[in-house]
């Protein structure tokens, strides 16, 4: 009794094998099998314009905060915010009291310096006499320079103000009176990975784009070249300048700057023959190897219109690439070439 349930077991675990084995092999069948219908195109090199887009914020190409060096009332600020002004053009008067009293000083010491100096070429006064009054007229009268410079403050270029901070009247105390930004130019910075530090040189010309602006491009040229690597970003850092003549670009403002590289030779193919992972940032393509798809990993570049750059040491020109039927391939299934 023992024996023949021994054995009915055995025949039950021997079928229950052959039912697991059966798919398995018939799905080994069926890709043995199994022809996928394929288009391909020759795999070419092509000369490509390389271009890369860096992100950025512009910043006014000269500013300056408008204020004098010591403390004061202001008598009357001539600007506001908004208004554009010339270069050495009148912007703040502060309060003229100390300047007018050292002018008048110094006026009366430079017709005692002019006597003096007569005196002293027809020999009639002595050397000491002479190089002390020199003396005291050069230390007053660069006094007075100061004085006037930072009573009557004027534009040291032409611009626009940007802010104001105080009012006619008020003491000044630290914070600048005014910010004059010149418009009429820009700059940017961009950080730059230092494998393209060969490709960039002083006076390239650059693109730069707004989505403020989008059917307009800015040009932009290349003005500075840091000449060290950051050690920790490795990128350096690159200043552009922008003319901005008619004032459409403002400061701050989030831009593009596009910089093209040298021409290389480069795999472009159909931007669709290149497959995604699923699950995983992993890109790939298929090519025909004697009839079987092989599923190359690639790397993708620079895109172009409908096309895109690949990067992969396992392609070579002539290559077939599937370009179309590729999205039913698995790696190794047969393939027929239907090129019509």
């Amino acid at each position: 009794m023992k024996k023949g349930i021994k054995i009915s077991m055995l025949v039950l675990a021997v079928i229950a094998l052959l039912n697991a084995c059966t798919p398995k092999a018939e799905k080994k069948q069926e890709e043995e099998i199994r022809v996928e219908n394929i288009k391909t195109a020759v795999l070419e090199t092509q000369e490509i314009a390389r271009k890369i887009d860096f992100s950025t914020t512009l910043e006014p190409y000269n500013k300056v905060m408008v204020a004098p060096t010591m403390a004061g009332r202001i008598d009357k600020i001539h600007v506001e915010v908004g208004s554009k002004v010339q270069a050495n053009q009148l912007l703040v008067e502060m309060d003229k009291t100390t300047y007018l009293q050292t002018k008048v000083s110094f006026d009366n010491l430079a017709v005692d310096f002019q006597r003096i100096s007569t005196l002293y070429n027809s020999g009639n006064i002595a050397q000491q006499t002479y190089d002390q009054t020199k003396a005291q007229y050069e230390s007053l009268k660069t006094n007075v320079q100061n004085l006037e410079r930072n009573t009557f403050l004027r534009a040291p270029f032409s611009g626009v103000i940007a802010a104001k901070n105080y009012e006619n009247g008020e003491l000044y105390a630290g914070t600048p009176i005014l910010l004059l930004v010149d418009m009429a130019n820009l700059k940017a910075h961009i950080n730059i990975p230092e494998s393209y530090y060969p490709s960039i040189k002083e006076g390239m010309n650059v693109a730069i784009t707004s989505d403020v602006f989008t059917d307009k491009e800015f040009k932009g040229i290349i003005e500075i070249v840091s000449p060290v690597i950051d050690a920790t970003t490795h990128t350096f850092q690159v200043q552009i300048k922008i003319s901005n003549a008619g004032g459409v670009l403002r400061p701050g403002m989030f831009a593009r700057i596009g910089v093209d590289f040298d021409k290389i030779n480069a795999k472009v193919v159909p931007y669709q023959a290149v497959l995604k992972l699923q699950g995983s940032n992993e890109r790939y393509v298929y090519v025909n190897k004697n009839g079987v798809a092989k599923r190359v990993k690639v790397q993708m570049g620079k895109r172009y219109d409908d096309k895109i750059e690949i990067l992969s040491d396992e392609l070579k020109e002539g290559d077939q690439l599937v370009v179309v039927g590729q999205a039913r391939l698995v790696d190794g299934v047969k393939v027929n070439v239907v090129n019509e």
